[in-house]
């Protein structure tokens, strides 16, 4: 299980992802370019001490990253507020990877076309989103759940 962030825009956001990989045991990658560098001292203080502790890859570009994903032959899953299918009816696999867009306007069309899934985490009505920290959390949880008791 892997959880990758599409060009992401706060760096306090990206550095709980991270941290979440690292507890989790779960590598992160970053598809550049990123609206913060990594030596933000927010995204390092909501990283904190754990930052050395996640397997993180960076990307390039997205381009580099999808390259990158079929010579491996992951699958690729999008949280998006746009999809229909529910992340709770979704069967994970351990080769997936989650993918999570930017905050500030989520993903270009290329990269939805590119998944293979797109998923959603129903939410109140008249509300836009979740924080992508938490959405990063509550998929990773599911996905994890399901892959460690199959029947469940």
């Amino acid at each position: 299980m892997q959880i990758a962030l599409f060009q992401p825009d706060i760096a306090q956001n990206t550095g709980t992802i991270l941290r979440l990989c690292a507890c989790l045991g779960i590598a992160a990658h970053i598809i550049e370019p990123a609206g913060f560098p990594v030596s933000d001292r927010l995204f390092r203080r909501a990283g904190m001490d754990y930052l050395d502790h996640v397997s993180l890859t960076r990307h390039d570009s997205w381009s580099k990253f999808e390259d990158w994903r079929a010579a491996h032959g992951y699958r690729l899953l999008l949280f998006t507020t746009k999809a229909a299918t529910d992340y709770r009816d979704f069967r994970y696999q351990t080769s997936d990877i989650l993918l999570f867009g930017r905050e500030s306007a989520g993903v270009t069309d290329a990269v939805v076309e590119a998944a293979d899934a797109r998923l959603v985490i129903p939410i109140k009505a008249g509300l836009r989103s979740l924080n992508v920290a938490m959405t990063a959390a509550m998929a990773a949880g599911e996905a994890l759940r399901q892959v460690r008791n199959p029947q469940a």
